[in-house]
């Protein structure tokens, strides 16, 4: 499974941002899906994930009501739209993967919120 970022850029607190995670490859074995993302300084958290079946999703309490995973199966992509975006996001998003109890990272993308 292969996975491709992208999505991140510099914006205002209080503004919105998109990011996306392309999937390739044997799409067909992943379980779920999520977002992660790492500050500096700061160990890698998750975000929110999202199961390939019925879709079920699970936030973190720090981005609920904010943050809204989703996915399009039939492009093998899965989106986080961020609302209401605040300083302390700011960190390298970063989209996972599993298949068969082995974890696939893409490159991982930058979101920076200024104040």
């Amino acid at each position: 499974v292969q996975l491709v970022e992208s999505g991140g850029g510099l914006v205002q607190a209080g503004g919105s941002l998109r990011l996306s995670c392309a999937a390739s490859g044997s799409t067909f074995r992943m379980n779920a899906m999520g977002w992660y993302r790492q500050a500096p300084g700061k160990q890698r958290e998750l975000v929110a994930t999202i199961t390939s079946g019925i879709g079920s999703t699970n936030y973190a309490d720090s981005v609920k009501g904010r943050f809204t995973i989703s996915r399009d199966k039939y492009k093998n992509t899965m989106y986080l739209q961020m609302n209401s975006l605040k300083p302390e996001d700011t960190a390298v998003y970063y989209c996972n993967a599993e298949a068969l109890g082995y974890h696939y990272w893409g490159q991982g993308t930058q979101v920076t919120v200024s104040s």
